[in-house]
C-alpha cells in the first residue's frame, strides 16, 4: 500500500517527461529536418542543417526547396538554393519551374531560369507552355458567319494548330486573340470570294489566305496550320436585303401617295368650302330680290305686267333646264305658281 503511494507520483512524472520529450523531439525535427538533410546528402545536394533551420525561420518550406534541388541536380541543371528561395518568396511555383526547365532541357528548347521564373510570375503555366512547345495544341474556333459577294451566307468552322512561343509568353496575347484574328481572317476571305460555290469547292483557299497574314504576331503562340473543318450554307442574305429594300421602297411610295391623297382631299374640302360660301352669298342675294321687287312696286318702277313677264321668263328657263337634265334630276329653278 505504501509502495503504491510512493510510486504514483513517480509514474505521473515519467508520463510528463515522456510527453515533454516527444514534443521536444517533434519541435527539434520540425526545425531541424534531419531526414531532408540526409536525402539531400544521398543525392549529392550540398545543403547544411543550419540552412534548413534558417528556411523554417524565413517561412520557406525546406521540403519544396530540397526536392527542387534534388530534381534539378539529377537532371544535370545547376540551380542554387538562393534562387529557388527567392522565387518562392516572390510567390512563384518552384516545383513547376524546375519541371519546366528539365522538360525544356530534354527537348532542346532554349529556356533559362530567369525566363522561366518571369513566365511563372506572369501568371502563366510555364510547364504547360513547354509541353505545348513539344506537343502542339489544336484549338477549335466557334462557328464563323460570313457572306460571299453573291449574297449567300456561309458558316465555317476552323481548327487552329498552335504551339507555345516561349519568348512571347510574357506580355503576349492569349488564345482569345488568336481565335478573334482567325475569325476575322475567315470572314474577310469569304467576303472577298465572288461566289459561295468557289469557297465550297476550295475551302483550303481560306486557310492559305488566313495563314499568310501572320495572325500570330504579338501573341504567345505560333500558328502552325489553319484547317477549315466544316462549311455550311446559311441564308440568302442578298435576297433578304433586296426584299427589305423593296419593302422600304413600297412603304415610301405609299407614304408619298397618302401625302398626295391628303393634299387632294384638303384641296377638295377647300373648294367645297368656297362653293358653299359662294352659294351662301347667292342665297343671300336671292333673299334680297323679293325685297327689291316690293320696293319697285312701292316706288312705281315695276308694274304688274312687268312682273308677270319676268315670272314667265323664269318659268321658261326652268322648263328648259328640266328638259336638258337626265330623268330623276330636278330643276334648279322652280316653276311659277299656277295661281300667279
Amino acid at each position: 500500500m505504501e509502495l503504491s503511494i510512493l510510486l504514483a507520483p513517480s509514474m505521473g512524472v515519467l508520463i510528463a517527461i515522456g510527453v515533454a520529450v516527444v514534443i521536444g523531439l517533434y519541435i527539434l525535427f520540425y526545425y531541424v529536418p534531419v531526414g531532408l538533410w540526409f536525402s539531400a546528402l544521398l543525392s549529392n545536394v550540398r545543403v547544411s542543417l543550419l540552412q534548413l533551420v534558417f528556411m523554417r525561420w524565413r517561412k520557406v518550406p525546406p521540403a519544396i526547396i530540397v526536392k527542387a534541388m534534388i530534381n534539378s541536380t539529377k537532371a544535370g541543371l545547376s540551380l542554387t538554393r538562393d534562387e529557388l528561395e527567392a522565387h518562392y518568396l516572390a510567390g512563384g511555383n518552384v516545383i513547376n519551374v524546375v519541371n519546366a526547365l528539365i522538360s525544356a532541357d530534354k527537348a532542346n528548347i532554349p529556356l533559362d531560369f530567369n525566363m522561366a521564373t518571369a513566365i511563372d510570375l506572369a501568371g502563366r503555366d510555364v510547364f504547360e507552355a513547354v509541353q505545348m512547345s513539344v506537343n502542339p495544341k489544336v484549338i477549335d474556333t466557334p462557328p464563323v458567319t460570313a457572306v460571299a459577294k453573291d449574297g449567300i451566307q456561309l458558316i465555317a468552322k476552323a481548327r487552329v494548330t498552335v504551339r507555345a512561343n516561349i519568348k512571347q509568353l510574357v506580355g503576349g496575347a492569349g488564345e482569345d486573340t488568336v481565335l478573334a484574328r482567325v475569325g476575322e481572317g475567315v470572314v474577310s476571305s469569304i467576303g472577298s470570294a465572288d461566289s459561295h460555290k468557289a469557297v465550297l469547292e476550295n475551302p483550303d483557299s481560306i486557310s492559305k489566305v488566313v495563314l499568310g497574314r501572320g495572325l500570330d504576331s504579338g501573341t504567345a503562340f505560333e500558328i502552325l496550320s489553319i484547317d477549315i473543318a466544316d462549311v455550311d450554307i446559311g441564308r440568302n442574305i442578298g435576297a433578304v436585303l433586296q426584299i427589305d429594300q423593296a419593302e422600304a421602297d413600297k412603304n415610301i411610295a405609299q407614304a408619298k401617295a397618302e401625302e398626295r391623297r391628303a393634299m387632294a382631299v384638303a384641296l377638295e374640302q377647300e373648294m367645297i368650302a368656297k362653293a358653299q360660301e359662294m352659294k351662301a352669298k347667292v342665297i343671300e342675294a336671292e333673299a334680297e330680290i323679293p325685297m327689291a321687287i316690293a320696293e319697285s312696286f312701292r316706288s312705281g318702277n315695276l308694274g304688274i305686267m312687268d312682273y308677270y313677264r319676268m315670272r314667265n321668263i323664269q318659268a321658261d328657263t326652268g322648263m328648259r333646264d328640266s328638259i336638258s337634265k337626265p330623268p330623276g334630276e330636278g330643276s334648279t329653278t322652280s316653276a311659277p305658281d299656277s295661281k300667279e
